[in-house]
């Protein structure tokens, strides 16, 4: 084979090489586009991805196959959603799945009214505007309503109720999240009297935040803890975690997760399942639903669950009526 002939064969080779990705993105421009938005961070959050495809693909839609998702992590950085939903809205995306969170329902809201958006948030999407009604939205926007701040009464009894002896609560807050925050505080302000607590509230919207907030907790001689439902604290479950242990404050949390990782106990919906709906909803858009005639669904099943290793190593004994009543017991 002469120089020549070896040149334009090497040539030929370089040139198929590089028409593959060129006919790979083209078939996957050809595919619908899915936007995924999250409050949360990536490392922390694959299960509720997973959970989403999972949805997704209950209804023929296959990530990679016939469906593209883009995804996006904002840990905890609310402001991030203005500028990620225009872009989104920008480009025409079929679906705008957004997850964790008011304050991206509202951003992906104010970005478009024709793109279809299907969201999960704690609060009542028909006062924040979001939907018409709950069983006829009315509009571009449909998605799930997972009632986090309606548990925080009952959360916060049962937190007592593992601890009683337990009288200045400390309240952690995301104020990045300031729907969430707000509505929390107004719950636990109005029950903790009842119950006959003292609230100590403490704010923080980065990690470093929350190590600040510890140490002001064991300053305010804080003897139980009781964290409000954000993305970011779901994405730092560990973290929050750990420094609980250490100081050894009990702790109260939303979701199951937290337990799993160390936490003393949880009570609130499946986030996990939400995320599968949220998957469902987007999936059954693409294949030519209107968002406008999906109810908006609500969340019926709440979870209890209490680590019973971290029970024991603050030295405390769950009560046999409160263990009875526990959906899972992680030992």
């Amino acid at each position: 084979m002469t120089a020549k002939m070896k040149r334009r064969e090497f040539i030929t080779l370089l040139g198929s090489a590089a028409a593959l990705p060129l006919a790979a993105r083209a078939q996957q421009s050809a595919m619908p586009v899915v936007g995924f938005l999250f409050a949360g961070p990536a490392d922390a959050s694959r299960h509720y991805a997973a959970a989403f495809r999972k949805g997704l693909s209950d209804t023929g839609n296959v990530e990679g196959q016939n469906v593209v998702v883009e995804y996006h992590w904002l840990e905890g950085q609310y402001d991030r959603a203005p500028m990620l939903v225009a872009d989104m809205a920008r480009r025409r995306v079929a679906v705008i799945a957004s997850l964790g969170g008011t304050p991206l329902a509202l951003a992906a809201k104010a970005a478009t009214a024709s793109i279809p958006i299907v969201f999960s948030v704690p609060d009542d999407p028909v006062q924040l505007g979001l939907v018409a009604s709950l069983a006829r939205p009315g509009g571009n926007m449909t998605g799930i309503n997972f009632f986090i701040q309606e548990t925080t009464a009952k959360r916060l009894g049962l937190l007592h109720e593992l601890v009683p002896k337990a009288a200045r609560i400390a309240v952690l807050v995301n104020p990045a999240n300031a729907a969430s925050a707000e509505r929390t505080l107004k719950e636990v302000q109005a029950a903790a009297p009842v119950l006959g607590l003292q609230v100590h509230v403490f704010n923080a919207s980065t990690s470093n935040e929350i190590d600040v907030a510890f140490a002001g907790m064991v300053r305010e001689r804080c003897e139980a803890l009781f964290v409000g439902g954000d993305a970011l604290f779901n994405g730092r479950r560990v973290q929050l975690a750990i420094m609980a242990a250490r100081d050894r404050l009990p702790a109260s949390f939303t979701v199951r997760e937290f337990v799993e990782a160390g936490g003393l106990m949880s009570y609130g919906t499946n986030l996990a399942d939400t995320f599968r709906q949220v998957g469902t909803y987007t999936g059954s858009i693409i294949n030519g639903a209107k968002p406008a005639e999906l109810p908006v669904l609500q969340s019926t099943k709440f979870e209890f669950a209490i680590n019973l290793h971290t029970a024991k190593a603050l030295g405390l004994e769950v009560p046999p009526q409160l263990l009875a009543s526990v959906d899972e017991v992680i030992e």
